[in-house]
């Protein structure tokens, strides 16, 4: 829900009826977690998705249907089903259900909460015994994983909404600016902090926090106010000494954050290193650090660069998952 919450909004504003339609269980491998929405408005127009193309058209139509009738059901959605589509689509289902003020009147203060970065989850029954309680909606703020919950006499979906990882960017420059803008399209929630008041504009930085302050204190701040955790990813970019090597003092003393990266060249970062081990820093704690950012893909430009220090943000995301123990 979390990346078409403002289409939602505006439907739910608009006081008219669109159809939404959430995947709620999948069969095999999924391109898409469970949990995706897509939403088909008033006006037939689409945002968001629930699978990578197999039953775009089929999904839109039930969706669409549900806006029209008011019916709500959970939908299978296979090779099975006269669709004419791959075997190698596999088997999800998907809840479908009118959406509007009058269906959902507590989501107004579901996207308040999405807003802010507070706790939410959104129980719905999306199957029941009596067809009159399919599509009931229960909100609280207690944190619970996303999944489909069987129950003897029916089937709750549980959809969870946490604050998004947070990416904090030392720099107000273009690399800034654009690695801004990949860690949006990651779902990171994205800070760019700089001392330099005439290079800190919030026009540069769309969508991202924008804070003026000197680096270290700012991390410092945030460390202290326990804004700092396993899902954190520190990025420098300034690529100046004065501001980068009391940050990476800060940053490397700190006992967890999910990424701290630092652009440069390699000759650059042979000066930092040398400058962090005349500061007590030994090679353990250095390996903390990647610098040069980035995967080796021969970036050049700020949004080349910008791709590689993502992909790496994907890779070390996806090695702390691994590295979770299975309960």
């Amino acid at each position: 829900m979390r990346d078409i919450v403002d289409d939602l909004l505006r439907v739910w504003n608009s006081g008219r009826t669109g159809g939404l339609a959430t995947l709620v269980r999948t069969f095999g491998p999924s391109p898409l977690p469970v949990g995706s929405m897509m939403l088909v408005d008033p006006d037939g127009g689409v945002h968001g998705s629930v699978s990578d193309g197999c039953y775009e058209k089929a999904v839109y139509e039930a969706a669409l249907d549900a806006a029209r009738t008011g019916r709500r059901e959970l939908r299978r959605f296979d090779a099975q089903t006269g669709l004419e589509v791959s075997a190698d689509c596999g088997t999800m289902d998907v809840f479908v259900e009118p959406f509007s003020r009058g269906h959902f009147p507590e989501f107004a203060s579901v996207a308040a909460d999405i807003a802010a970065y507070k706790p939410v989850t959104v129980f719905t029954v999306v199957w029941h015994a009596d067809p009159e309680v399919i599509g009931q909606h229960l909100v609280t703020d207690r944190r619970h994983n996303t999944e489909m919950v069987s129950l003897p006499e029916s089937d709750i979906f549980v959809s969870s909404y946490t604050a998004p990882p947070r990416l904090i960017i030392f720099g107000a420059n273009p690399f800034g600016a654009a690695l801004a803008v990949q860690g949006r399209l990651l779902g990171y929630r994205v800070t760019v902090c700089d001392a330099r008041e005439t290079f800190a504009a919030t026009a540069t930085f769309p969508g991202a926090e924008v804070v003026v302050d000197w680096p270290h204190r700012y991390l410092n701040a945030q460390a202290a106010a326990g804004e700092i955790t396993a899902d954190t990813a520190l990025v420098v970019v300034s690529q100046d000494p004065k501001f980068e090597i009391p940050l990476l003092t800060v940053a490397l003393r700190l006992p967890e954050f999910g990424y701290l990266g630092a652009l440069g060249s390699r000759g650059a970062h042979a000066n930092r290193v040398e400058a962090l081990q005349a500061g007590g820093f030994d090679e353990a704690t250095l390996a903390r650090l990647h610098a040069p950012a980035g995967l080796d893909i021969g970036a050049r430009t700020p949004m080349e660069t910008a791709v590689a220090v993502a992909a790496e943000l994907v890779a070390a995301r996806a090695r702390a998952r691994a590295a979770v123990p299975v309960s």
